[in-house]
């Protein structure tokens, strides 16, 4: 676990993204950002068959989107495999479309692959998570095809409504499992 990915011995320092799917992206965002070399969180929606989907049409499960975020990080300082370790944690990988109260296929466990080696990666992480979890692992990894950003009221939610009921009931006990869990990954303030 934390492992550090290298390229031909060095760290690779070049910026790197990841996009990621585990039920509301609200939470996904709000540990992230929380993440030590997470540069940049965007909430928005990937996997889908429509362009410039909108928050309610994604919900209506007639776009086939997934509420995601996409993470821009420096390898230097988290690597994707500690990406993935964190996703697999935070969120329930079991459960098929859906998480907690949260129901539908844009909640879906998925990530979104964007080159050969985040594609194992991801196989690997999926598998170290089954180790994890009793019932089985039902994560989809897919190549990334296009991202488009959530409307600007859900950017950064959860900074900017920490009392709001979701966020108190939800959000915070995720955030705090992270701080907990992987205090080593914290950002330093």
């Amino acid at each position: 676990m934390l492992e550090k990915e290298t390229t031909n011995g060095s760290a690779d320092t070049r910026e790197q993204t990841a996009t990621l799917g585990g039920g509301c992206f609200w939470c996904l965002e709000a540990v992230y950002q929380d993440m030590r070399g997470v540069l940049s969180v965007v909430s928005g929606y990937a996997g889908g068959h429509t362009d410039q989907p909108t928050y309610r049409d994604v919900c209506a499960g007639i776009t086939g989107h997934a509420e995601v975020v996409q993470l821009v990080f420096d390898p230097s300082q988290c690597s994707y495999r500690q990406i993935l370790e964190v996703f697999f944690t935070i969120h329930d990988p079991t459960t098929l479309n859906r998480q907690g109260n949260d129901v539908g296929t844009h909640y879906r466990s998925i990530i979104f692959y964007h080159n050969p080696e985040q594609q194992g990666q991801a196989t690997a992480a999926r598998v170290w998570a089954s180790e994890l979890w009793a019932d089985p692992i039902v994560t989809l990894i897919h190549p990334f095809s296009r991202f488009f950003p959530a409307e600007a009221y859900h950017q950064n939610y959860f900074r900017k409504h920490p009392e709001q009921g979701y966020c108190a009931a939800i959000i915070a006990p995720k955030v705090a499992t992270f701080r907990r869990k992987w205090s080593g990954l914290l950002q330093r303030s």
